[in-house]
């Protein structure tokens, strides 16, 4: 996904009247553009869906503590930009496939303990490349080191 694409989107939801497609959109928009700033030069695909992933996690994030507040409103807001997000990035991958790629790695690094969960983590994201969330490999390599 390129920058472009995402403002063309913009300006698609300007047409169409979307407002909170249009609010959402130049979000990301600004996001990716602060990360340009940062890094001083243009992003990769992979950086730009990097940048999306993040506003992802900060969205589910979100919902998780206006639910636990009893603000049920602002987590259908939040819920809605976060289904808009999801259709920026790539499907993300199946549970077993996950698990498929966990125990490969583990069985490659030779991993036996929690001790090294973070070097079979590092591994798997690494194979994964943002079709997994951080969240679900962690999950799969706590389960399958503690078993």
């Amino acid at each position: 996904m390129k920058l472009n694409d995402l403002q063309a989107d913009v300006v698609g939801a300007m047409k169409e009247k979307d407002e909170a497609k249009v609010l959402t959109l130049r979000m990301l928009v600004s996001a990716i553009k602060n990360q340009q700033i940062e890094k001083k030069e243009e992003l990769t695909e992979e950086e730009v869906g990097a940048v999306v992933q993040k506003e992802i996690k900060k969205r589910r994030d979100s919902i998780e503590q206006y639910k636990a507040g009893g603000r049920d409103d602002l987590a259908q807001k939040e819920q809605a930009e976060l289904t808009l997000l999801e259709g920026y990035v790539p499907a993300q991958m199946t549970d077993e496939d996950l698990e498929t790629i966990v125990k490969e790695v583990i069985e490659q690094t030779g991993a036996t303990s929690m001790q090294d969960m973070g070097k079979v983590i590092g591994a798997v994201v690494a194979k994964v490349k943002g079709l997994a969330d951080g969240k679900r490999v962690s999950e799969s390599v706590k389960k399958h080191l503690s078993s």
